[in-house]
C-alpha cells in the first residue's frame, strides 16, 4: 500500500506550473467545502465509521474489551482498530481490521508495535517463504507487514454478512500466521 497523505498535511500530489502550494491547498479546500455541501460525503463517511465502530464492539464482545484497541477514524486514508491475540501480542504484533479509503475496501493486516519490530517480522516473512498473503516492505507511512484483502465492492445493506466475512478472514489470517510463526519464530511461541 502506498504511503497515505492526510488531508491536513499540506501536501498536494501535483501542482500546475506556477501554482503555489498555498494556492493549491486553498483550491483543494474550496473543492472540499463544495463537495461537503452536497451532503453525500458526510453520509457515506458516517456509515463507514459507524459500521467500523459496531464491528469493533462486536470483536470486543467476542474477544474481550482488553483484546481490542480503540477505533482510529483517520484522515480519509484509513479507519481501523487493532486486535491483540495472545500469540501475536507476545511478539509485539497485532491484527488490524482496516477500512482503506484508497482501495475502498476492508482489509486485515498484520502490524507491529513499532518500526523495529515491523522490520524484524517483515524480514522473517520475506525470508521464510511466506506466500499466502501480500508481504509489505517497510517504508514511511506503511504500517502493515502482511495485508489480506477482505471485502471490496461491499454493501453495508447487510452488515451481519459483512461482519461474518471480516471475522472469518481475521480468524483465517490468524491461524495461518500462528502456524508460520510456530515454525519460524518458535523462541517466542506461546
Amino acid at each position: 500500500m502506498p504511503p497515505q497523505t492526510p488531508l491536513n498535511s499540506g501536501v498536494r500530489p501535483t501542482c500546475t506550473q506556477g501554482e503555489s502550494k498555498v494556492g493549491a491547498l486553498n483550491s483543494d479546500l474550496r473543492e472540499l467545502r463544495e463537495r461537503l455541501g452536497e451532503g453525500s460525503i458526510q453520509t457515506a463517511y458516517a456509515a463507514i465509521v459507524g459500521y467500523m465502530s459496531r464491528l469493533r464492539a462486536y470483536f470486543a464482545s467476542t474477544q474481550g474489551e482488553r483484546a481490542v484497541s480503540g477505533l482510529y477514524q483517520g484522515y480519509f486514508d484509513m479507519t481501523y482498530f487493532a486486535l491483540f491475540p495472545p500469540a501475536l501480542k507476545s511478539r509485539d504484533l497485532k491484527l488490524a481490521v482496516v477500512f482503506d479509503y484508497e482501495a475502498f475496501g476492508f482489509e486485515v493486516w498484520l502490524a507491529a508495535r513499532n518500526r523495529k519490530v515491523q522490520r524484524q517480522y517483515w524480514e522473517l516473512f520475506r525470508d521464510g517463504g511466506w506466500s499466502k498473503y501480500r508481504v509489505i516492505e517497510p517504508a514511511a507511512g506503511i504500517d502493515a507487514i502482511v495485508e489480506h484483502d477482505v471485502a471490496s465492492g461491499f454493501e453495508l445493506d447487510d452488515p451481519e454478512a459483512l461482519t461474518l466475512q471480516i471475522e472469518k478472514a481475521a480468524a483465517t489470517l490468524l491461524d495461518d500466521l500462528e502456524q508460520f510463526l510456530a515454525l519460524h519464530d518458535p523462541r517466542q511461541a506461546v
